[in-house]
């Protein structure tokens, strides 16, 4: 029996290999704001685009969609934080 040859990646694979990986969410995310912002050319709440985006996932991506939500909702408080209390100083 003879083992298949190991995958050697072609160009296609080492250029796209280095590109961000979409999420789930982050997908649904651009696909609703898309959305609003073509129906609402005034501004769009990002509360709404949130819904929208959660609310079009299938059931058993939601769960790490809110995980990925919360994390980066964080991250941005964070942040956040952090730029008040260089501002203070």
């Amino acid at each position: 029996m003879t083992l298949p040859a190991p995958f050697e990646p072609d160009e296609f694979d080492r250029i796209t290999s280095r590109l961000p990986r979409l999420t789930p969410l982050q997908a649904a995310w651009d696909e609703a704001a898309e959305m609003l912002q073509q129906a609402r050319p005034g501004g769009v709440d990002v509360e709404d685009i949130g819904h929208i985006a959660l609310d079009c996932l299938p059931e058993h991506e939601r769960d790490a969609a809110l995980d990925e939500l919360f994390r980066t909702w964080a991250g941005v408080l964070a942040d956040h934080d952090t730029t008040e209390r260089g501002e203070a100083a």
